[in-house]
């Protein structure tokens, strides 16, 4: 395999999770009667532009399909950091009336909603049609594609050159990432601006978050190499944030390398930086995760079959893509994990993937009264275990899994 940026020949491994379903594709009862497809679940590190990545067994429309079962707004923390972007982005960057911001992977209508709130004319970019129409119901207008060069032309052909273009979480998932790039570059006004958000490489190493690696997250970021990515694409960095979501990651902001109208602060460099002392550019910093993951998975593993000879009742919290990774690469099965729980509804009543465990609603908590609840979406743990502090009235506990088994 070659490197999907600048097409190196790919010997260096990150990770080696087995096999796995694609971590969004739920079961629906109708489906257990049939087979899933698996594919190996294998990362490869380029050592010319450091980008990491997945090697290709699927195409991305197995994986984006029109029943795609992730809706960002049911998670209050998002929702929280989304209307708080807005705000910021307005205020810096003197967004009104007469702008326009685009959202590329614009989900159910999440971020875009707080956009239209101000008045601020926008557009919604997003292939899935479960999420697409969600976003549709708010009012906001979606284009239902795939994002690249050449909707970005179409855009601007249609007098829809963007002032901000928002990505948040889709950098990762895009298998053309020359292209999805050099379509930012192509859709910006002269002064406009792109922000994009994904988690940062250095957290992923450092906490041992291998459950973010999936077949749907093509590429595993650095600053490093996303500068050099966007450098080749036309755009350039101009400031960087470290910002607590999905575990830690990197907002980006970047500008057209032919405008330039944007000062590159101090923060680039020293991000840059911390990354080479870390050793981002170096064989060893990539060997390190695979030993982690299955101890990772081994204690899990180990605790839910100590819980059951114990007599203790387990069930999960969060029907989340990183769970499945996780649960799957453990050899996890209902018969250890009976049930989860998830506020969506699109996705109550179907199964996880590959485990085949039921998704249920919140009710399932309250008449069964487990004595510990897995957390799956770890990131979202503080937010999870405010909603759920009721288990404490009858002694129950939390638990999560990474970077280290934790019962709270």
């Amino acid at each position: 395999m070659r490197c999907r940026h600048c097409a190196a020949q790919l010997d260096l491994a990150f990770a080696d999770l087995g096999s796995s379903p694609p971590s969004n594709s739920y079961l629906t009862p109708d489906g257990l009667s049939g087979p899933e497809t698996w594919y190996p679940l294998r990362v490869l590190t380029c050592t010319n532009c450091w980008l990491v990545q997945t090697e290709d067994f699927a195409k991305r429309d197995e994986f984006f399909s029109e029943d795609y079962a992730y809706f960002s707004s049911f998670s209050d923390t998002w929702l929280r950091h989304a209307e708080t972007y807005v705000a910021t982005m307005a205020t810096r960057f003197g967004l009104g009336t007469d702008s326009f911001v685009a959202e590329v992977a614009s989900n159910d209508g999440y971020l875009l909603q707080y956009v239209k709130a101000r008045g601020i004319p926008c557009l919604g970019i997003e292939p899935t049609a479960s999420t697409a129409d969600a976003a549709r119901e708010k009012g906001i207008d979606v284009l239902q594609e795939f994002f690249g060069v050449e909707l970005a032309q179409r855009l601007v052909a249609d007098g829809k050159s963007a002032d901000l273009t928002a990505a948040n979480n889709v950098l990762a998932h895009v298998p053309d990432i020359n292209d999805f790039v050099k379509g930012f570059a192509t859709v910006l006004k002269p002064s406009g601006v792109a922000t994009f958000e994904f988690p940062h490489l250095m957290r992923l190493v450092a906490e041992s978050q291998f459950d973010t690696i999936y077949h749907e997250h093509y590429s595993y970021l650095s600053l490093t190499a996303v500068q050099r990515i966007f450098d080749a694409s036309g755009l350039t960095v101009f400031d960087v944030e470290e910002v607590p979501t999905h575990g830690g990651s990197l907002r980006v902001f970047a500008c057209r390398s032919d405008a330039a109208r944007h000062e590159v602060t101090d923060c680039v460099g020293a991000l840059l930086e911390r990354e080479r002392a870390a050793g981002v550019a170096t064989l060893d910093y990539y060997r390190a995760l695979q030993g982690q993951a299955e101890t990772i998975a081994v204690d899990l593993l180990t605790f839910l079959i100590d819980a059951k000879k114990g007599g203790k009742r387990v069930a999960a919290y969060g029907a989340a893509a990183k769970g499945n990774t996780l649960i799957n690469f453990a050899g996890v099965r209902h018969h250890l994990l009976p049930w989860v729980v998830d506020r969506n509804p699109a996705k109550q009543g179907k199964f996880l993937p590959g485990s085949r465990v039921p998704i249920v609603s919140e009710e399932r908590i309250h008449a069964e009264r487990p004595d510990y609840i897995l957390i799956l979406p770890w990131n979202l743990r503080d937010e999870v275990m405010r909603q759920l502090a009721y288990i404490r009235e009858w002694g129950g506990e939390f638990v999560t899994a990474i970077p280290s088994l934790r019962v709270q």
